[in-house]
């Protein structure tokens, strides 16, 4: 049995002798039915993701948003459904379950849980989730693991027939995975859909000893015209904030145009944002986009 500061099986837990029903009623509180932790625990992702593979008892993979945190996505929520992949059990509040077909390379083992690879696991986010926040969460696991998109079309041969695989080829088709939040994954997608060029991502800009000094959000080498979202750490503390002007000004007297793009411009006002980097590159390239 493990330790009670972990989540446990409540009736098992009383068959053993381990405590009492009524100090597992007094004393731990459920996170699925079953499974019980001590109350006043901190209720993570991790642990629930835990608590959620006792309560499935019968070997589960940890597939979807669970397994891209557990490896290293940013910006997944705390409080999402955990998916499982398995066969021959219904899901529960918090609890999705897959069954799905893994093959014997589609699954590791992530700090002693079992999980879909990360070529799984961007496999499954293009094909469950809904587009655009499937293109954000692909983004985020390729910047994470290192995975490749070709890691993941392997795997469309190998899974030919199953459900989503349209929208997955579409979805690889616009991942990047330089993109470091998923506003920068927006910004990305609302330039592509405006019509212009295909930027790059984290553009980095070297000194004369060909060091980079300068990282750029995205943008466009040849004609030196940059797009950078600004996140609330850029307004952090005042000598953040000073160091973007003094980057800004070095960025303006090597001859590159900047965009700055703010969470209130990409919801409210994404045609200003397309217009200014329509001009930026106009006036930079002589040329109509």
């Amino acid at each position: 049995m493990r330790t009670l500061d972990a989540p446990f099986l409540g009736r098992v837990a009383v068959r053993r002798g381990v405590l009492t029903t009524h100090e597992l009623r007094k004393n731990f509180v459920p996170v699925y039915r079953g499974v019980y932790v001590r109350r006043g625990t901190q209720l993570s992702l991790r642990l629930r993701i835990e608590a959620a593979l006792i309560w499935s008892r019968d070997p589960a993979t940890v597939a979807g948003l669970a397994a891209s945190a557990l490896h290293g996505s940013k910006w997944v929520d705390e409080d999402i459904p955990v998916e499982l992949n398995r066969h021959g059990q219904r899901a529960v509040s918090g609890i999705v379950v897959r069954a799905e077909r893994l093959l014997g390379d589609e699954v590791c083992h992530v700090r002693g849980l079992r999980v879909t690879t990360p070529a799984r696991t961007a496999f499954d986010l293009g094909r469950w989730l809904d587009f655009d926040r499937a293109v954000e969460a692909v983004d985020a696991l390729m910047n994470a693991s290192g995975v490749k998109s070709a890691d993941v079309e392997r795997l469309v041969h190998a899974h030919r027939g199953v459900r989503g695989l349209g929208q997955l080829r579409e979805v690889l088709s616009l991942v990047d995975g330089g993109a470091e939040s998923p506003p920068e994954t927006r910004t990305r997608l609302l330039l592509i859909r405006s019509g212009l060029p295909v930027p790059e991502t984290q553009i980095k800009i070297v000194d004369t000893y060909g060091h980079a000094h300068i990282r750029l959000d995205l943008g466009w080498r040849r004609w030196k015209v940059a797009v950078e979202y600004d996140g609330e750490h850029h307004w952090a503390t005042p000598r953040q904030r000073s160091r973007d002007i003094d980057r800004l000004a070095e960025l303006e007297a090597m001859g590159w145009r900047v965009v700055r793009v703010s969470a209130e411009l990409l919801a409210q006002r994404p045609h200003i944002v397309v217009a200014r980097v329509r001009q930026a590159i106009e006036a930079a390239s002589n040329l109509q986009v």
